[in-house]
C-alpha cells in the first residue's frame, strides 16, 4: 500500500504539461484528427495483464478470471501475502520505461484495459492512471481508457472482464449498470482538460447473447443489441455531463464487431472500435469495417488485434494502414513470446501452475510465496526478454522487404552461429517456411506458426533444448523452407562449417549457398532422432572479407537444425 500511495502523491505534485500538446483528438468525417485538423493514425498498443490479469497469460489452465486467480493465492499464502503480491505486481509491470520503450520503438498510443474495482478507491486506479498519464504526456503519446471490466461483467466470455458468472450479469443488473455510468462520470470529469487522453473506450468487448442466449451466447447473431445500444448512450450522456472534448468509442457485441441495432452514431464527436483476431489479412477481411465508415461518416479503429506470430503481425498492420486505420496491439507482455515483451516463468511458480493444473502436489506457503513475488518482480521491464522480432515486425517489416541482421554474426575463427538467430524480415526475405501464421477464422485448417512457441514469434518452429540452458533450436523443418544469415567475415579465406543437426523423422537433406551460390553439395542428414545432435561438415568454404547471406536450404525435411560452427581453414 506504501507504494500505491507513493503513486498518488506523485501524480498530485508532477507539473503538469510534460509534452506539447497537439490538441484534442475528435472524430472529423472518417477521420480522427488532432486539435490542428490533421490526420492521426493510432499506432497502439495494450497493457493487458496490469491492472486485469487473464488467466491464459499466466498459463493458467480451466477458469481464468482475476477474482479467481486471486482466490487461488489466498488459499496458497493467505490474504495479507496475496496483497503484498497485488501490490508488487502493479508496481512493477508497467513502469516509466516501458512507456520510454513504446516511443523509441514507435508507437504514439497506449490502450489502458481498466478494472473497475481499482477505481472505487481513488487511491488506486486514478493514482496509477494518473501517473501512466504523465509518462504518456512526456513521451507525446495518447492514453485510451478502456473499460475492460465493468461491475457485474460485460459477456459470457467470463475471463476477459473478471466476470463471476454465479451473480447477475452488467445486464441483469440495474444497479451494476448505474454503478457503470457513475463511474465514467467521474473519469470524465477527472480527466476533462487533459488532451493527452486519446478518448474513453467505454466498454470493452460486450459478448452476451440477448435476443436468444440459448443457442448465442456471445451475441454474434445477435439482430438489436437494445440493452447493449440503451447502456452506451447513457454512459454518453453522463460523459457528456461533465466533458465535452473527449472523443467516445464504443464496441458492438459479439467481442467488439456485431453493430446490428447499434447505429446510425448518437454523438458527434465518436469512432466505432473494431477487433481482429486470427482471420486473413486481405481488403475482404475489413470490407465490413470500411462499409461502416463510409455508412455513417464516421472514424474506425481496430482497438485490438494481435495473439499470432510476426508474419500475420505484419500483414494486419500494412493492411490497417493502407486503409488509414489505426490499431492498437494486445497485449505489450505476458508469459509467451508473441508480444514485444516477455515476462520469464521461474521454477518455482512452475510448481504451483503444476498444482493449479492438477499436475502436482501443494507447495508450502513459504516456496509458493517467494515464487509469487519472483514473478511480479519479473514483470518489470528490467527483467523482461525483449523480443526485437516483434518489434520489428510490427513498425519496419509492413513497410520494406529488406532483411537485417538479427545479430552483427561477425566470423572469426571457432564462431558458433545458433540457427535460430537468422535474420530480421519478412517471410521469404529473411527466411521461408511454409506454415507461418494461424487464420484458423478464415480457414480452420490454417493454424501455423511457430509451433515450439519459444525464442521468437516468426514462422519458423523453435523449440527449447531442455537439455542445454539458455539454447534453442529450428524444428519440424520442411521441404523448400530456408533461413538466411547475414554474416561479416573479418578475413577473406576458405572456412570449414560443422552444421549441427538431428535427423528428426529421418530423410533430411540440405545444401547451403553463400550470396545465392552454391557453397556444398546435397547433404543428408545422418540417421538419429531428436536431440541426438550430429555434426556434418561443409569444407572449403569461401569467406569474402566483409558482408555476406549464408542460407541453409532444405532440399528434404524431418530433421532438426541447432547451430553452424566455423573454423578457418588454415593456408597450406
Amino acid at each position: 500500500m506504501k507504494h500505491i500511495t507513493l503513486l498518488l502523491l506523485i501524480s498530485l505534485f508532477i507539473a503538469p504539461g510534460a509534452g506539447h500538446s497537439q490538441g484534442f483528438l475528435k472524430a472529423e468525417g472518417t477521420k480522427i484528427v488532432n486539435g490542428k485538423g490533421e490526420n492521426v493514425l493510432l499506432r497502439g498498443i495494450g497493457l493487458g495483464g496490469w491492472m486485469l490479469q487473464e488467466g491464459y497469460m499466466l498459463r493458467i489452465n480451466g477458469p481464468g478470471q482475476q477474482h479467481k486467480i486471486r482466490a487461488r493465492i489466498e488459499e496458497l499464502v493467505g490474504r495479507e501475502k496475496t496483497d503484498a503480491f497485488y501490490d508488487a505486481w502493479l508496481s512493477n509491470h508497467t513502469t516509466k520505461a516501458d512507456i520510454d520503450s513504446l516511443k523509441a520503438w514507435g508507437f504514439n498510443s497506449v490502450r489502458l484495459p481498466m478494472h473497475y474495482n481499482l477505481y472505487l478507491d481513488i487511491y488506486k486506479g486514478f493514482a496509477l492512471t494518473d501517473t501512466l498519464l504523465q509518462w504518456c504526456k512526456e513521451n507525446s503519446m495518447y492514453l485510451i481508457l478502456d473499460l475492460h471490466a465493468a461491475p457485474g461483467g460485460q459477456g459470457n466470455d467470463l475471463n476477459i472482464s473478471d466476470r463471476d458468472s454465479s451473480r447477475p450479469s452488467l445486464w441483469e443488473n440495474e444497479e451494476a449498470q448505474k454503478q457503470t455510468i457513475a463511474l465514467w462520470k467521474k473519469i470524465a470529469a477527472h480527466y476533462k482538460d487533459e488532451p493527452w487522453i486519446g478518448a474513453y473506450d467505454i466498454l470493452n468487448e460486450p459478448n452476451f447473447g440477448f435476443d436468444d442466449p440459448q443457442n448465442d451466447k456471445n451475441g454474434l447473431k445477435e439482430q438489436h443489441n437494445a440493452p447493449l445500444k440503451k447502456l452506451l448512450q447513457e454512459i454518453t450522456t453522463a460523459i457528456r455531463e461533465a466533458d465535452q472534448q473527449h472523443m467516445i468509442i464504443i464496441e458492438g457485441n459479439g467481442w467488439g464487431n456485431n453493430y446490428n441495432g447499434m447505429l446510425p452514431p448518437w454523438d458527434k464527436n465518436m469512432a466505432l472500435s473494431f477487433h481482429k483476431y486470427w482471420n486473413f489479412n486481405d481488403q475482404q477481411s475489413i470490407r465490413y469495417i470500411l462499409d461502416y465508415r463510409r455508412k455513417y461518416n464516421i472514424p474506425v479503429w481496430v482497438g485490438e488485434t494481435g495473439e499470432n506470430s510476426n508474419v500475420w503481425f505484419t500483414e494486419a498492420i500494412r493492411l490497417l494502414e493502407k486503409n488509414n486505420i489505426g490499431w492498437s496491439w494486445w497485449p505489450l507482455k505476458k508469459l509467451g513470446v508473441s508480444n514485444p515483451l516477455e515476462i520469464p516463468s521461474n521454477d518455482g511458480y512452475q510448481q504451483i501452475l503444476n498444482y493449479w493444473n492438477g499436475k502436482g502436489e501443494k507447495p508450502d506457503e513459504t516456496a509458493a510465496f517467494a515464487a509469487l513475488m519472483e514473478l511480479a518482480q519479473a514483470t518489470n521491464i528490467s527483467n523482461n526478454i525483449l523480443h526485437r522480432d516483434v518489434t520489428d515486425a510490427m513498425m519496419r517489416q509492413p513497410f520494406t522487404r529488406q532483411a537485417k541482421p538479427f545479430n552483427a554474426n561477425i566470423i572469426t575463427d571457432n564462431f558458433f552461429l545458433p540457427a535460430t538467430d537468422y535474420d530480421l524480415g519478412v517471410n521469404g526475405a529473411a527466411y521461408y517456411d511454409t506454415d507461418t501464421a494461424n487464420y484458423r477464422v478464415s480457414d480452420p485448417k490454417m493454424t501455423g506458426g511457430n509451433s515450439g512457441r519459444a525464442y521468437r514469434n516468426d514462422g519458423v518452429d523453435i523449440m527449447a533444448d531442455k537439455d542445454s540452458a539458455d539454447q534453442y533450436y529450428v524444428t519440424d523443418i520442411e521441404k523448400g523452407e530456408w533461413l538466411q544469415y547475414t554474416i561479416n567475415a573479418k578475413r577473406n579465406g576458405k572456412y570449414t562449417l560443422l552444421v549441427l543437426v538431428a535427423g528428426n523423422k529421418g530423410n533430411g537433406k540440405f545444401y547451403l549457398t553463400v550470396n545465392g551460390k552454391p557453397v556444398s553439395s546435397t547433404i543428408a542428414v545422418p540417421a538419429g532422432h531428436k536431440g541426438q545432435w550430429q555434426t556434418v561438415d561443409v569444407k572449403n568454404v569461401t569467406l569474402k572479407n566483409g558482408h555476406q547471406t549464408l542460407r541453409l536450404h532444405a532440399e528434404a525435411g524431418g530433421f532438426d537444425f541447432k547451430a553452424i560452427l566455423f573454423t578457418r581453414t588454415p593456408l597450406p
